[in-house]
């Protein structure tokens, strides 16, 4: 059985626990390992949190541009992908760990050291980041959904 789900959210700092917990809520009730959950979890705020920060402009009338958060769950992976409309990614060195009083940067190192494949790019044309990244997925042995 497959699940798949996708928001479109403001980028304030108020929907990244709305997304994770929905990212949680579902993998709960599919029987999900509570470990591979909790770290996509982590994985899926850092990159909600980095859309919020750096996904575009606000509005003239104040109100802030969206982005979006996709899903999938399959009986074998689950796959995220984040993106905004902001600048996108300029070209950069291969990410490389960060300094442990740095105030930012953490979020893609520890989004490729909790997934198992990452993709961070720019989207083709109209501009805006995402990032992608999946993770093999182990379940609980109630598990309701679990693929046979």
């Amino acid at each position: 059985m497959s699940i798949w789900w996708s928001l479109h959210l403001r980028r304030e700092a108020a929907s990244v626990p709305l997304a994770r917990r929905l990212l949680i809520g579902t993998m709960e009730t599919a029987g999900v390992d509570p470990d591979v959950s909790y770290d996509l979890s982590v994985a899926l705020s850092e990159a909600c949190a980095n859309a919020v920060e750096h996904g575009g402009d606000t509005a003239p009338d104040g109100a802030s541009e969206a982005y979006r958060v996709t899903a999938y769950l399959d009986g074998e992976k689950c796959r995220i992908e984040v993106a905004d409309s902001g600048p996108g990614f300029r070209p950069r060195p291969p990410l490389r760990p960060v300094s442990a009083d740095a105030e930012n940067g953490r979020g893609l190192c520890l989004i490729q050291e909790l997934a198992d494949h990452v993709h961070i790019g720019n989207k083709p044309g109209r501009g805006g980041a995402v990032v992608s990244f999946d993770k093999i997925l182990k379940w609980r042995e109630d598990a309701p959904l679990m693929a046979v």
